[in-house]
């Protein structure tokens, strides 16, 4: 015997509930599809951007890194002001050895330093003239005259903070002490040499390092006097990464009478003699005022041969 679907409403009811299940079920797995592939399609491009931003800071970074790395390198290139004390010393050496220097390159350029101080009373007349000249020199330093007081420490703080070098020029500045009997004392030379050194690390801070010494009397002076004793102290101060700084010119304002400001304009004048790297020796200690009144004609008379002015460190 035959069922005629059609006579059967119970199963036709139920065949249409299957199908109304079938088709919801078929939608509702469609659109949690289609929600989880729009999800996984967001996280994608989300991952994407983070890594594009990552890119581009990580660009922007070696961008800024490059940057300030050309900055660093063009601001050394910049500062053609300051001349390697190594390459003073060398120069001065084979100069006053009667050799043509490897340094010799036609250019002119003077180098004014000024010995014995700091001085309360010429000190800051130098540097207002230095200041108002817009040029800088180099000051080797007395180490007593630093520890004198604040005054004289400030001054020294002020020497650098306007751009200027500072070198060495012993602690005691006493013959008897570091040239006993007429010879170089290593240990004594060396002893004032450091704590010198010290003092300006008390003012300028510890990172503070000069390479640029100058003795008492300067080096020729005891290459002549002494040779053992001061080829000893050469390489005791090269070991220590020390440059002996001499001159080549001078003013004159330590050298028999006091003499006035026009005289010793006219010295540096004569012992320049249109060199090609004139390094003058003046003094800004105590009793030196005609050196400052002499100062701004010093200037003015190099600025007018050409010469650049630099600082030794």
């Amino acid at each position: 015997m035959k069922y005629n679907n059609r006579n059967n409403p119970n199963k036709n009811i139920k065949v249409a509930k299957i199908t109304i299940l079938f088709i919801i079920i078929s939608i509702l797995v469609i659109t949690v599809g289609n929600i989880v592939m729009q999800r996984f399609s967001n996280n994608t491009k989300t991952v994407q951007a983070l890594d594009g931003n990552q890119n581009a800071k990580s660009e922007s970074s070696d961008n800024q890194s490059k940057s300030e790395t050309d900055s660093d390198e063009l601001k050394s290139e910049s500062n053609s002001e300051v001349e390697n004390s190594a390459f003073v010393e060398k120069y001065l050496n084979q100069q006053m050895k009667g050799q043509r220097p490897d340094g010799a390159d036609g250019k002119k350029v003077v180098y004014l330093t000024f010995d014995d101080g700091p001085s309360e009373t010429v000190t800051p007349q130098i540097l207002d003239i230095l200041k108002k000249e817009d040029v800088h020199a180099t000051f080797f330093l007395i180490g007593k005259y630093i520890d004198k007081d604040q005054a004289s420490k400030d001054l020294v703080k002020r020497e650098f903070d306007e751009g200027n070098a500072i070198g060495n020029h012993t602690y005691s500045h006493d013959y008897n002490y570091l040239y006993p009997n007429g010879k170089i004392n290593l240990e004594n030379c060396m002893s004032d040499f450091e704590k010198t050194n010290q003092s300006l690390k008390n003012i300028l801070g510890e990172d503070f390092s000069t390479r640029a010494v100058r003795f008492p009397g300067g080096q020729m002076t005891w290459d002549k006097k002494d040779p053992s004793g001061a080829e000893a102290m050469d390489k005791a101060l090269h070991d220590k990464d020390y440059h002996q700084i001499d001159w080549n010119s001078l003013s004159g304002d330590a050298e028999g009478a006091s003499k006035k400001a026009e005289q010793l304009k006219q010295e540096v004048i004569k012992t320049v003699a249109n060199r090609e790297k004139a390094i003058i020796l003046m003094h800004d200690t105590y009793g030196k005022e005609e050196t400052a009144k002499a100062l701004p004609e010093v200037i003015e008379y190099l600025k007018g041969q050409g010469y650049e002015f630099k600082i030794i460190k």
